[in-house]
């Protein structure tokens, strides 16, 4: 593991750490599996809504909404987001911190673009993305297929359709997973309706090209709606968990009010049918983490609300 200053690391996080990999020993063998009994796990993005505050003011923010997992961003405890080497300390600092308050962490953020038309930009994204695997083993690591464009991985660019294009985000994926192998971490990319990857028939074509059981899919639905197809929202919900619901880890929670763009409003506060979505979830045996994201702290409250009656009705 690359740590940053790793002789200094203490007997005791050395213990704490292989405590953490002992109790995911199940997970050793391969990638996480669903079971079919078993509820998503209401949980957030801890960066991007509670975006201030040391990392345990944000997990003691995150518990007393009453979440049960987040997503992790190394931002969170002070550190870029892809740092070239890890602090010592830190995955044992997470990963302490977020038991002793009755959270998992049920991910990792790890994007960059990985078609960006600049290759260097793309490899540094890989080696930075090995320093997370390594530092997080066996745990899902949330990535995002990219963009041409060069300023923001999540805006639209006409030559995303190019196979160039496709051709350098799958040869970076193909890298990517390789990578996850070596740690046993599950790599978790999102169709995107702004990336190269923006549907699922194309999340669909991904899988089956690296062919690889360490990249899987995180579905968002408030994301999979280009200009002038939310009257087909049902048809779409659909036809995406008939092509990668088998391979979802992670499910986000959030809302559109519009098409033609990705989602921003908060979950239950837009147009998407949550009924569906939910019932969608259980006949696919999903119970990872349902992450909300795209709200502010104040409407963390209702959203946990909200989701909690849609899985109690779906249950019931």
């Amino acid at each position: 593991m690359r740590l940053a200053g790793s002789k200094g690391c203490t007997r005791r996080d050395f213990l704490a750490l292989a405590g953490v990999a002992a109790s995911r020993s199940a997970l050793a063998q391969s990638p996480p599996a669903a079971v079919d009994h078993a509820l998503p796990q209401i949980g957030i993005l801890l960066a991007t809504t509670y975006t201030t505050g040391t990392l345990e003011a944000r997990l003691d923010e995150a518990k007393a909404h009453g979440l049960t997992c987040v997503q992790v961003s190394m931002s969170s405890a002070g550190v870029p987001e892809m740092p070239d080497e890890m602090p010592a300390g830190l995955p044992v600092r997470f990963h302490r911190e977020a038991g002793t308050r009755g959270i998992r962490i049920g991910s990792v953020q790890g994007t960059f673009n990985m078609c960006h038309p600049d290759a260097e930009h793309r490899r540094m994204g890989l080696r930075r993305l090995r320093v997370l695997a390594e530092a997080f083993p066996r745990m899902a690591i949330h990535i995002c297929t990219g963009t041409r464009d060069q300023k923001s991985m999540w805006r639209r660019h006409p030559d995303n359709n190019t196979p160039q294009a496709w051709r350098d985000m799958a040869a970076c994926i193909r890298e990517a997973a390789g990578i996850a192998r070596q740690s046993k971490a599950v790599l978790a990319f999102e169709p995107e309706v702004n990336n190269i990857v923006n549907s699922a028939r194309k999340a669909r074509q991904l899988l089956d090209e690296i062919g690889s059981p360490y990249l899987k899919v995180t579905m968002d639905p408030a994301n999979l709606f280009p200009a002038g197809t939310l009257p087909r929202m049902k048809e779409i919900l659909e036809e995406a968990f008939a092509l990668v619901g088998k391979d979802i880890v992670l499910a986000h929670a959030k809302d559109l009010d519009h098409d033609g763009d990705a989602g921003h409003k908060a979950a239950g506060e837009g147009l998407l049918d949550y009924d569906l979505y939910m019932r969608l979830l259980r006949a696919h045996r999903f119970n990872g983490p349902l992450l909300l994201h795209g709200l502010s702290r104040a409407q963390v409250p209702g959203c946990v609300a909200f989701l909690r009656a849609k899985l109690a009705r779906v249950e019931g």
